[in-house]
């Protein structure tokens, strides 16, 4: 089993930037990638940011050049830089990792609200 523990999140003014994080712990050796996905009010879970640990990135299009999904390489930990919020990006962003198997793995969601 894979535990994620997010942290970061809150409410912040259009324009403004936040960073999440989250730390896996457990059999991290079953990851694969690791990420974020976020879910707005009434709307499906999507998909924010990717990272395969062998390399490679995955952006959706809304937050292309907006936002950085970076890891920190000594341990299984990743971080969403996100800039130039807009109310758009008001959700539940949701640690996620999945294993090479396709074994879906979720943290706790974290709000992350942008508001004036």
């Amino acid at each position: 089993q894979v535990q994620l523990v997010p942290s970061g999140g809150g409410l912040v003014q259009p324009g403004g930037s936040l960073r999440l994080s989250c730390a896996a712990s457990g059999s991290v050796f079953n990851i694969a990638a690791m990420g974020w996905y976020r879910q707005a009010p009434g709307k499906q879970r999507e998909l924010v940011a990717t990272m395969q640990m062998a390399g490679g990135t995955n952006y959706a299009d809304s937050v292309k050049g907006r936002f950085t999904i970076s890891r920190d390489n000594a341990e299984y930990r990743v971080f969403l830089q996100m800039n130039g919020l807009n109310s758009e990006d008001t959700a539940v962003y949701y640690c996620h990792a999945r294993s090479p198997y396709g074994i879906d793995f979720w943290g706790k969601g974290t709000l992350v609200t942008v508001a004036s």
